[in-house]
């Protein structure tokens, strides 16, 4: 006689943990900043190491002393939707969008160096322009 073992289902229990805790996050971010301040008070009251991974957290991830806005931080790419013609729609437009962005940055940065280049051969001339006088 065999016995059943329960099986696990397909989704981890960390990533689960991690997606509640990422929308307590996002919760208390619309809340701002006394939103968070409350959330510490009530984790100290509750149970201290609570309060205190809280106030560890605000600190570590400028949330306490700068700004806790999302759009000031690194953004985050979502994983997949689903809807695979959208998923292929978004990666090709990302990947468009990155190709721009490195030519602009090159562009900008031979702009800069043509720039550098006309102030130095301008420097040059005058001193030249000394020397000889």
């Amino acid at each position: 006689m065999t016995t059943a073992t329960p099986m696990l289902p397909p989704a981890s229990t960390g990533q689960r943990i991690g997606d509640v805790l990422a929308r307590v996050r996002d919760w208390l971010d619309q809340g701002g900043r006394p939103g968070w301040i409350v959330a510490m008070i009530l984790g100290f009251i509750a149970f201290w190491p609570l309060g205190l991974a809280l106030l560890t957290y605000m600190i570590w991830s400028k949330r306490m002393f700068g700004c806790s806005k999302r759009s000031h931080s690194t953004p985050r790419v979502a994983g997949s939707t689903g809807n695979t013609a959208f998923d292929a729609y978004r990666a090709e437009t990302l990947k468009r969008l990155e190709d721009e962005h490195r030519e602009f940055m090159d562009f900008l940065a031979k702009l800069r160096e043509a720039k550098d280049k006309s102030e130095f051969d301008q420097f040059m001339d005058k001193r030249a322009i000394k020397t000889d006088a």
